[in-house]
């Protein structure tokens, strides 16, 4: 039950219009939880809530606001998509070239830093203490073992803030994938497609007598090439960021895989930024793409990561669990935390 107010000294004004409390007006002070501990509250009945800064009176059968949480600060986030795994070449296409997965899509907000696919930064998100933010981290495409195109990455989700996956790497005739950017495409197909401000598009592969080699996968800062003759395509490169306060490059493509008749070459390369060679994984939390295999397993794409940075006089915690956090480190008035793996939500104190 919350106590009623007893006001032990009241001056009328000048006007007659209203009354004058000669000392501030004070109402008990609680916590969003201890508020919906109160029994038996009744109708106009108002508390103070020290989770939201906020007056929050009861109407009879619930609690309202009287505005918005006055606790707001300003966030800034940097969100990649898991990469997707490059294609695999055996068997009977053995001989036949295979492609590098694509880079996991990539959005920040960070300083003037750019997205994805040339995109320019985002727009400020600003959250506010006591409030739920859903976080998912996305997994990279699994290796391909058996002869085919790769896996796709999965999505990584900050709040209203959605990655996509990086696109599959295709082999042998096959397509690639279109994904956060796209995996690189097999030898007389089209090239794929990155999606707007998070990734590039992959490349497509090349056939010529009995060379044959894959497209390169997509990445966040640029496009995977095209093979040529004796050569595969690269990885397509990363984005760089200091969101950690370490300029690092994120989300590059995976590279394509050469093989001819009897002869198996690689000479491509992943992008900077994760993107992993000839059967060689995109690197974990970067989003990086996994390279194409031929007569070896493909690469399996980098999984995402999602990258908070606020003021230092705030605090992060992951209340349900599900979330795998780093330690928050201070530096210049602000923090930052990396979350690299898991969905849950997180919230501010």
């Amino acid at each position: 039950m919350v106590s009623k107010i007893k006001v032990d000294e009241i001056e009328s004004s000048q006007s007659g219009g209203s009354v004058d409390l000669n000392s501030s007006l004070s109402f008990v002070s609680k916590t969003t939880t201890e508020r919906d501990a109160l029994s038996s509250p009744q109708a106009g009945d108002t508390i103070y809530n020290s989770s939201t800064g906020t007056l929050d009176f009861y109407n009879g059968s619930t609690w309202n606001a009287t505005s918005e949480n006055t606790f707001q600060f300003s966030l800034e986030y940097l969100v990649i998509a898991g990469g997707g795994s490059g294609g695999f070449s055996h068997g009977t296409n053995v001989s036949r070239g295979s492609s590098g997965g694509g880079a996991g899509g990539y959005r920040t907000n960070y300083a003037s830093e750019t997205s994805g696919g040339g995109g320019a930064g985002e727009s400020n998100f600003t959250a506010a203490s006591g409030n739920t933010y859903l976080v998912t981290v996305g997994a990279g495409g699994a290796a391909k073992s058996t002869g085919g195109t790769g896996n796709a990455g999965t999505n990584s989700v900050f709040d209203t803030v959605t990655c996509i996956g990086g696109g599959y790497g295709g082999y042998s005739n096959k397509d690639g994938g279109d994904g956060g950017s796209g995996g690189g495409a097999g030898y007389d197909r089209s090239a794929t497609n990155g999606t707007a401000n998070q990734g590039y598009g992959g490349g497509v592969g090349w056939t010529s007598g009995s060379n044959f080699g894959g497209g390169g996968g997509g990445g966040a800062g640029g496009a995977g090439t095209n093979a040529t003759s004796g050569n595969p395509g690269d990885g397509g490169v990363g984005v760089q960021s200091s969101i950690t306060g370490i300029a690092t490059y994120r989300g590059g493509g995976g590279g394509g895989a050469q093989s001819q008749t009897t002869n198996y070459t690689v000479g491509s390369t992943g992008g900077n930024g994760g993107g992993g060679a000839h059967t060689v994984s995109g690197t974990v939390n970067t989003g990086g793409g996994g390279g194409g295999g031929t007569n070896s397993p493909s690469g399996a794409g980098g999984s995402g990561v999602v990258i908070l940075r606020y003021p230092d006089t705030k605090t992060i915690s992951n209340p349900n669990g599900g979330l795998t956090l780093s330690s928050e480190t201070s530096a210049g008035g602000y923090k930052y935390v990396e979350i690299t793996a898991g969905t849950g939500t997180v919230t501010f104190s």
